[in-house]
C-alpha cells in the first residue's frame, strides 16, 4: 500500500478511537476525520460527491431526512401515543412481553421495509410506551436496533448490502427468502432469549403503572384524524414504493422525498415545526463516516484485505464461506457494511459466478457475505445505519446510549447470531 494509504487507515482509526472514547461529539469528529482525508490528498471532491463507492451515500442521507420529516408530522397527530398504549395493552402492562412485542414488530417491518425506516418508525413508539410504563427506554431502543438488522438479513430489500449482492448476483426476492429466511426465523427465537438474559430480567412490573394504562382509551390520543389519515395514505404509498423498487427502480431515497414533499403540503405546518424533528447531527455524522470509509475503498485498503481473505481461502468453498462469514462480521462492526459489501462482492462474483442456478457450495458464498455483513452490523453503535439512528435519536430525547454500551450487548447479540450461522451453512450447503 502507498504512504497515502497507510495515512488514511492512521486516520480513520484514530477517528474511531475518538468516536468511542466519547469525549468529542461524534458528528464532529467524523466530519474532522473527513477533512483530513482531504487534506492528506486520499480523496477529492469527485470522489466524495459523485462517487456511490467512495464518497456520501446520498440515497442513505436523503431517505433518513425524508423519513424524518415524514415522522416529525406524523407525530402531531397523536399516532404515536395510540400505538404506544396500544401495545401495553396487548402485552398487559407486563415489561417483557411488551419488549418481546415490541422487537418482533420491528424485525417483522425491517423485512419489508428498510432497517433505517422501521427503527424511525418504531422508536418513537417506544420512548412515548416507556414513558407512560415508566421503564428505562433504553434497553428497549437497544434491542429493537439490532432485531431490526437480524429481521432485515432475511430479505432482499431489509438491509441495503442484500440489495447490492443481488444486483452482483443475479439473485432475486424469492432467492434471499428461501435461503436466508429460515435461519432468520431461528435467530429471532434465539435473540428474544437473549433480551431475556441481557435485559428482560431486570425490568421491573409496576401493577399500578399497568392498571392505569389498560384504563386508558387509545383512540382519545388522536389529535387531528384527518391529518393522520392524509398521512397514512401517503406513508402507504411510500412503503409500497420501497417494496416494489425491483420493479419500478424508483430509488426508496426519492420515495421518501417525494411523500415527505407531500406531507409538508397537505399538513400546512411550518417548516419551524417539522424540521425540528430532523436528526441534524446524525446526518453529518453519517456524511462524515462515509468520506472516511469511502476514502479506504478509494485507496484500496478494503479490497486489499478482501483479496488477502480470498486468497487464503483458496478453492475450498466450505472454508471460504466460513471464512467470509467470520471476516465480513468484524471487518462490518468496524466500517459501514454498504461499502465493505459493493467492494467485496465483485471478488465473490470473480470465485463463484452468478445466477440462481449455482451449485449449493458456491451459492453459500453470496449468502455467507449477507449473513456476515447484515448481523455483524449489531457489534458496535457505528456498525449498521439503524444503530447509528437509535444512538442519535436516544439522545436527542435524553437518553444517550454510549458507545460501549451499545458495543458491550451488541458484540454478545452478532457474536451468538454468527455462531448459529455456522452451522447453516455447513449443513444446508455442504
Amino acid at each position: 500500500m502507498t504512504l497515502t494509504a497507510w495515512l488514511a487507515i492512521a486516520t480513520f482509526a484514530t477517528a474511531y478511537v475518538i468516536i468511542a472514547s466519547e469525549k468529542v461529539n461524534r458528528a464532529a469528529v467524523a466530519l474532522s476525520g473527513a477533512a483530513v482525508m482531504v487534506l492528506i490528498g486520499a480523496t477529492r471532491g469527485e470522489q466524495i460527491w459523485f462517487s456511490a463507492d467512495t464518497g456520501i451515500d446520498w440515497n442513505v442521507v436523503f431517505l433518513l431526512f425524508g423519513m424524518m420529516v415524514l415522522v416529525g408530522i406524523l407525530r402531531q397527530t397523536g399516532v404515536f401515543e395510540f400505538l404506544a398504549i396500544w401495545s401495553a395493552q396487548r402485552a398487559r402492562g407486563r415489561p417483557f412481553r411488551t419488549m418481546v412485542l415490541l422487537v418482533l414488530i420491528t424485525a417483522a417491518a425491517s423485512a419489508l421495509l428498510d432497517n433505517v425506516t422501521t427503527v424511525l418508525l418504531v422508536a418513537p413508539v417506544t420512548l412515548l410506551l416507556c414513558d407512560r410504563m415508566a421503564l428505562p427506554p433504553i434497553p428497549f431502543l437497544l434491542a429493537e436496533a439490532m432485531a431490526s438488522n437480524i429481521g432485515g438479513t432475511a430479505t432482499l430489500i431489509g438491509d441495503p448490502p442484500n440489495l447490492i449482492i443481488a444486483s452482483r448476483a443475479g439473485l432475486s426476492f424469492n432467492d434471499f427468502l428461501v435461503n436466508l429466511a429460515p435461519i432468520v426465523v431461528v435467530l429471532m427465537v434465539v435473540f428474544i432469549g437473549l433480551c431475556w438474559v441481557l435485559w428482560g430480567r431486570r425490568l421491573r412490573y409496576d401493577e399500578k403503572r399497568a392498571a392505569s394504562i389498560m384504563a386508558l382509551t387509545p383512540r382519545e390520543t388522536i389529535t387531528d384524524g384527518p391529518l393522520l389519515w392524509r398521512m397514512l395514505v401517503i406513508l402507504g404509498l411510500v412503503l409500497a414504493a420501497f417494496v416494489t423498487h425491483s420493479l419500478t427502480h424508483l430509488e426508496p431515497s426519492l420515495a421518501a422525498l417525494l411523500g415527505a414533499g407531500a406531507a409538508v403540503v397537505i399538513s400546512r405546518q411550518s417548516h419551524e415545526r417539522y424540521l425540528a424533528e430532523v436528526e441534524w447531527e446524525t446526518l453529518l455524522f453519517f456524511a462524515g463516516l462515509f468520506v472516511m470509509v469511502g476514502t479506504l475503498v478509494h485507496q484500496g485498503v478494503i479490497k486489499d484485505l478482501a483479496h488477502a481473505l480470498t486468497t487464503a481461502i483458496g478453492g475450498d468453498y466450505g472454508l471460504a464461506a466460513h471464512g467470509i462469514l467470520i471476516g465480513s462480521a468484524g471487518l462490518s462492526a468496524i466500517v459501514d457494511n454498504i461499502p465493505y459489501v459493493a467492494t467485496m462482492s465483485p471478488i465473490v462474483h470473480d470465485l463463484v459466478g452468478r445466477g440462481p442456478g449455482l451449485p449449493p457450495e458456491k451459492a453459500s458464498l453470496w449468502w455467507a457475505l449477507a449473513l456476515g455483513a447484515d448481523l455483524g452490523g449489531n457489534a458496535t453503535a457505528i456498525g449498521a445505519s439503524a444503530n447509528v439512528v437509535i444512538t442519535g435519536i436516544a439522545k436527542r430525547n435524553g437518553h444517550p446510549i454510549s458507545f460501549w454500551e451499545f458495543t458491550r450487548y451488541g458484540l454478545v447479540v452478532a457474536g451468538v447470531t454468527i455462531a448459529w450461522c455456522v452451522p447453516y451453512l455447513a449443513l444446508r450447503y455442504f
